[in-house]
């Protein structure tokens, strides 16, 4: 088993946080902004954790969920939906879920948390 075989767990899990995020409009009261901003990010973070399934190799893909979790987190604030309690609890913590997973997935993470070297280029 390689370093890389481990994260496929993380990126089953980015998928699923993706769409739940992606969909979520569906049962949360929202805004335009607040809609368009959980299906774009959603969507990008479900992207990213189907690129690193079929990409193992490529850590940058974890490196850009982790951004679209950072985003997604800050988001409330910066889209102004704070006041839209179901949206904004949605952001904040897929939003931090998807960090860890992101952090979690990265070859080198990966490779520490379960005692195996990490081949560095």
């Amino acid at each position: 088993m390689n370093v890389y075989t481990s994260s496929r767990a993380q990126d089953v899990t980015a998928v699923v946080l993706g769409a739940f995020t992606a969909l979520s409009p569906i049962w949360v009261g929202t805004d335009d902004a607040a809609r368009a901003t959980l299906i774009a990010l959603g969507v990008l973070i479900a992207v990213s954790g189907l690129a690193q399934m079929l990409f193992p190799d490529v850590s940058m893909t974890d490196v850009a969920m982790a951004v679209w979790g950072f985003l997604l987190f800050i988001s409330p604030w910066v889209m102004g939906f704070t006041g839209y309690g179901g949206a904004a609890w949605t952001a904040w913590i897929v939003g931090v879920l998807t960090i860890v997973v992101a952090v979690a997935a990265l070859p080198a993470v990966n490779g520490m948390m379960h005692g195996r070297p990490v081949a560095h280029p």
